[in-house]
């Protein structure tokens, strides 16, 4: 039982040193090596590893200096990563750059530019179609708004979800009527 004592204790949290300068800088190339950050970010989980905030907030704007850490680089990739593979819209792509602290403008360009290969309609048409077979397969009367609560989740804007809903459904997305 004794032993049981020790081997619980040896794995209990750990004291967490306070980080220097040099310390800090390893983490911060440790994590930047393993994928890309936003600055206020990095920031926050330098101070998660144990750096005071002048610390980190001195080693992220040094690496910023050298072009380690680019905001508007890293929301231009966050954005066409995320329209892509998660088939995301603008306005949760906007909102995911905002909360990661990467500026109103910086965000919107990012955005913008995630959308010129493939406009933003076709994306969400496509998100429509991939959604409906599960959709029909579940309950066929409330395909309409299912598939509108979905797509709105996804972060499209309204008006182009409502479009999509009435062009892959022949109704509005409140199921009631039919689309003219």
């Amino acid at each position: 039982m004794a032993s049981r004592d020790r081997r619980s204790r040896a794995r209990g949290p750990q004291e967490r040193r306070e980080l220097d300068a040099k310390a800090a800088k390893r983490v911060a190339f440790d994590l930047l090596a393993r994928k890309a950050w936003s600055a206020r970010d990095l920031t926050s989980r330098l101070r998660r590893r144990g750096a005071p905030d002048e610390i980190a907030r001195a080693v992220v704007a040094a690496l910023a200096s050298r072009g380690y850490v680019d905001d508007a680089s890293f929301a231009r990739f966050w954005a066409e990563s995320r329209a892509l593979r998660r088939r995301v819209g603008s306005r949760r792509l906007r909102m995911e750059l905002l909360r990661k602290g990467i500026p109103r403008d910086v965000a919107t360009a990012a955005v913008a530019a995630a959308f010129e290969d493939a406009p933003e309609a076709e994306r969400c048409l496509e998100a429509g179609r991939r959604r409906m077979p599960a959709l029909l397969r579940a309950k066929g009367e409330r395909v309409a708004p299912r598939l509108r609560d979905y797509l709105v989740r996804r972060g499209y804007p309204p008006a182009l979800v409502m479009r999509t809903v009435a062009a892959l459904t022949g109704t509005h997305s409140d199921g009631d009527a039919p689309a003219d």
